[in-house]
């Protein structure tokens, strides 16, 4: 199931999406003021509520990318061996 911040996240990004109906775009921004405090949510970044394996997963696949910057490949590489 998805968490309040998932679910607000898809409100919004509904609200920037050019493809969809100015109706779509009413009933989110409704939703977001009626159900989720205009939006203002918890990140859904907390990591308590997270798989360590899916975790891990997507740090080894920045790894890989060829199109991740070294930076970001860095900073994977280091929150691997934090785990």
């Amino acid at each position: 199931m998805p968490s309040d911040a998932q679910v607000a996240g898809g409100h919004k990004a509904n609200l920037n999406n050019p493809n969809t109906s100015e109706e779509s775009k009413e009933n989110s921004r409704k939703i977001l003021e009626n159900e989720f405090n205009g939006g203002d949510v918890p990140k859904a970044s907390d990591n308590k509520d997270k798989n360590p394996g899916n975790v891990a997963g997507g740090l080894k696949a920045t790894l890989k990318n060829p199109n991740v910057s070294e930076e970001a490949k860095e900073s994977a590489r280091e929150r691997l061996d934090q785990m």
